[in-house]
């Protein structure tokens, strides 16, 4: 089995009343795709961000992040600074704003390799020219010079990949970077995408709504229910046999062709206030097989080997 390349422990974020993220323990191994699932709302991003060390001030983190070993956590702004954009990069949800308008777009991602790198500008700017190149953005050294919004919304998160790439770092956080997207430019990103794990070993955490990129793309997944992990398993086990009520209530409401016209499926009720959550398992208001234990926050314990689940129902079933 690879080794972990980051490793999560206990980790909880809140925001004074609201709890963001619940004792999450999880690991990603090295050179996988590994999909983080779930409702928006759910606490994929304040994760993520947690990772970077982007998270605001006011944000209260308990637990571990190890990252190849070292807990992020312990250290300091400084170091953690030098880790962004060098070993750990992110690409983000809307790259209209991640994007500086006011500077041409490969003066941006030659900045990032100068702010790592002890390299002149002008090999940081062929070094920016070939990163363009490589995420395929035509005429590379002409739309060096352009700003942002000279570029198409497809050409400008290709940048912000470009931009998250440039110091060739061992983890990739991608954030929903297909939003808004129309699919052709789509296939292409995600193609992009698992280009890089597939030529640099680029270990790679895809944030989604999307299911169907999940099980095109992805090795493993974890689903994310108001904060807590509910099911972690490989994207073939989710598929063929989830455990939690939550990930079956999301396979189920994916549209299909065979479907009968009408209304599409959707899972019923929505996300808990996380500034009161219910206590327990939160999604026990809007499980169809709650018990009476389900006031308790069950543990995510494996049903098989690679499979897990937080789920007093399903333990019950497998003890059956």
């Amino acid at each position: 089995m690879t080794d972990p390349l980051l490793q999560l422990a206990g980790l909880s974020v809140g925001f004074g009343d609201v709890s963001a993220v619940s004792d999450v323990s999880l690991d990603v191994r090295k050179g996988e795709i590994f999909a983080l699932v779930g409702e928006s709302g759910c606490g994929k991003t304040t994760l993520a961000l947690s990772v970077m060390g982007l998270l605001p001030g006011s944000a209260q983190v308990r637990g571990q992040i190890r990252f190849q070993g070292d807990d992020l956590l312990t250290l300091s702004e400084g170091a953690r600074r030098r880790l962004r954009g060098d070993r750990i990069s992110m690409v983000f949800q809307d790259p209209g704003t991640a994007l500086d308008p006011a500077f041409p777009v490969g003066e941006q991602v030659a900045e990032t390799i100068r702010a790592h790198r002890p390299v002149s500008r002008r090999e940081a700017r062929d070094r920016a020219i070939r990163l363009l190149a490589e995420v395929g953005i035509p005429s590379p050294a002409e739309r060096y010079a352009d700003p942002p919004h000279r570029l198409s919304g497809g050409m400008q998160q290709r940048v912000v990949i470009a931009t998250a790439l440039a110091n060739e770092p061992s983890l990739l956080i991608a954030d929903e970077p297909t939003t808004a997207l129309d699919v052709t430019i789509q296939a292409q990103i995600l193609g992009l995408i698992r280009d890089l794990r597939d030529r640099h070993g680029t270990t790679v955490i895809l944030i989604a709504h999307d299911l169907g990129v999940v099980a095109d793309l992805c090795d493993r997944a974890g689903v994310l229910y108001a904060g807590q992990l509910v099911e972690l398993a490989p994207v073939e086990r989710i598929f063929e046999s989830p455990r939690h009520p939550y990930t079956r209530a999301l396979l189920a409401a994916l549209p299909t062709a065979a479907a009968a016209r009408g209304a599409l499926p959707v899972a019923g009720g929505g996300v808990p206030d996380l500034a009161d959550p219910p206590p327990g398992c939160r999604y026990s208001p809007r499980c169809p097989v709650r018990m009476d234990v389900c006031v308790r926050v069950p543990a995510l314990v494996p049903s098989e080997p690679a499979h897990a689940t937080a789920c007093w129902y399903a333990q019950s079933e497998r003890m059956a």
